[in-house]
């Protein structure tokens, strides 16, 4: 693994600020069951993604398009709109909620992060605007 582009860590509001300072911290506690834990990583890809977020998995699984219905052309230009107006968001934390945007995205649109990367990143932001009900951009998010 040459790099890691990003993690995701998006806790619900309710938690509490302790448990969410614990996951932030990349701490190996038990609080953070594994199904809750989505990686992407193996030997031919560099780049890595973490998605820590209760329910998201068995959202994926279950409501998610299956791979090949988007192409990664049209799921890159969707993540490179939605990543933006993450990391405006996520240095703004006295404006937007600094539990939902913790951490900003490394997502640079003049790499290629491959197919399955951007499925799940495209996937997470779909997830996350209708979970959380907040919109990112004019796009409006659908399954």
């Amino acid at each position: 693994m040459k790099k890691i582009i990003f993690i995701l860590i998006a806790i619900s509001v309710l938690n509490n600020c302790n448990s969410t300072q614990s996951v932030a911290n990349n701490s190996t506690s038990d609080e953070v069951p594994e199904e809750d834990i989505v990686r992407i990583a193996n030997d031919d890809i560099e780049y890595e993604i973490t998605i820590i977020e209760p329910g998201f998995n068995a959202w994926l699984l279950s409501m998610a398009r299956p791979r090949g219905y988007y192409s990664q052309y049209y799921m890159e230009s969707r993540n490179r709109i939605w990543a933006q107006e993450w990391n405006s968001r996520a240095s703004q934390p006295l404006r937007f909620d600094g539990n939902l945007y913790e951490m900003q995205i490394d997502y640079r649109p003049n790499i290629d992060y491959g197919y399955e990367v951007n499925y799940k990143l495209y996937n997470y932001f779909i997830y996350f605007q209708l979970t959380y009900k907040q919109q990112l951009s004019t796009i409006i998010p659908r399954i």
